[in-house]
């Protein structure tokens, strides 16, 4: 019996999922032929709630494309492959508390807030640097332009997915 609805549970889950990945995909399939440009694969897959980095989403991308590469991906292929990403809830978003530290480790006086200049520097020089186009990106969504700074609680709070 409890095998049985938590089947039924698994079920409803797989058309949700299956109805979720439609629509996102259609979105992009403007030929209606059920392909899309594997270009715009990263940005379907984060509609439906997931952050892959980049290596994740290279391999993801390997996964779903035909043995001689064409530039497209078809749905027939895309679907099986997000429909099991999503039941295993795989490249979930970061959660805010883990955000928030790490934003408290470049700002050590707790001002709650890092100056412009601070952030370009840390998002350009340490780590995995951002590229020009990601940090104009970053900073238009992320600055205070009153106070040319970012606080970052509020950043936070914009950036995470809420996933009720």
């Amino acid at each position: 019996m409890a095998d049985d609805r938590s089947r039924e549970g698994t079920e409803t889950a797989v058309a949700e999922f299956h109805k979720k990945i439609k629509e996102a995909f259609e979105v992009f399939d403007h030929e209606s032929n059920n392909t899309v440009d594997v270009r715009e694969i990263g940005t379907i897959i984060r509609s439906l709630g997931c952050c892959p980095s980049e290596g994740e989403l290279h391999d993801l991308i390997a996964e779903v494309e035909e043995e001689e590469p064409t530039g497209y991906i078809r749905f027939e292929k895309f679907l099986p492959v997000m429909t099991e990403v999503l039941l295993e809830r795989r490249y979930r978003p970061i959660p805010e508390d883990i955000l928030l530290r790490a934003f408290e480790v470049l700002d050590p006086a707790k001002h709650g807030f890092l100056s412009k200049e601070e952030l370009i520097k840390y998002m350009t020089e340490e780590g995995e640097p951002f590229s020009q186009e990601e940090m104009e990106e970053m900073l238009s969504a992320a600055i205070d332009p009153e106070s040319n700074s970012v606080h970052y609680k509020d950043y936070i709070t914009m950036m995470v997915i809420d996933e009720n």
